[in-house]
């Protein structure tokens, strides 16, 4: 890891979560502060929910993907859960990433999903290039990340 990532991670990290404690809107971008915050990584936006057995399969494929120095993983709760339920789901399903405070979908200008998961995948330049529906192993999230830079 770089120092960037050390550093502006755990930074970024905080900031969501205190944001998110004390029901602020993070900046005037709202929903998509975060997603603008991690501009010059692939962002990587991923649906989930807690009784979503494919979402849970594919959870520690985010992990591992989110660990990485060039991609930020956020996650959407497709419950809507906060606080202490949300808290609680995030340690049962061993997630690591960043969740966002709120659904992104309308700010976006994107379908709420309909399906899970669904994972969409954000251009390091912000440009949403990917929508993808289903479970994802993490070579299928680096093929639609840092490998299409690659070709």
């Amino acid at each position: 890891m770089t120092l960037r990532s050390n550093v502006r991670r755990p930074l970024a990290a905080l900031w969501f979560l205190l944001m998110t404690m004390a029901g602020c809107d993070p900046s005037a971008d709202g929903p998509l502060a975060p997603i603008r915050a991690a501009q010059g990584d692939w962002v990587v936006v991923n649906y989930w929910a807690e009784w979503c057995k494919p979402c849970i399969k594919e959870v520690p494929e985010l992990n591992e993907l989110n660990s990485r120095d060039d991609v930020t993983v956020l996650g959407v709760n497709f419950d809507g859960a906060t606080g202490d339920a949300l808290a609680q789901q995030l340690k049962k399903l061993g997630i690591d990433f960043a969740t966002l405070p709120e659904d992104p979908a309308q700010a976006l200008g994107t379908e709420r999903p309909v399906v899970l998961p669904t994972t969409l995948v954000f251009h390091p330049d912000g440009q949403l290039i990917q929508t993808l529906v289903g479970p994802q192993t993490l070579d299928s999230l680096l093929e639609a990340t840092v490998q299409r830079s690659a070709k």
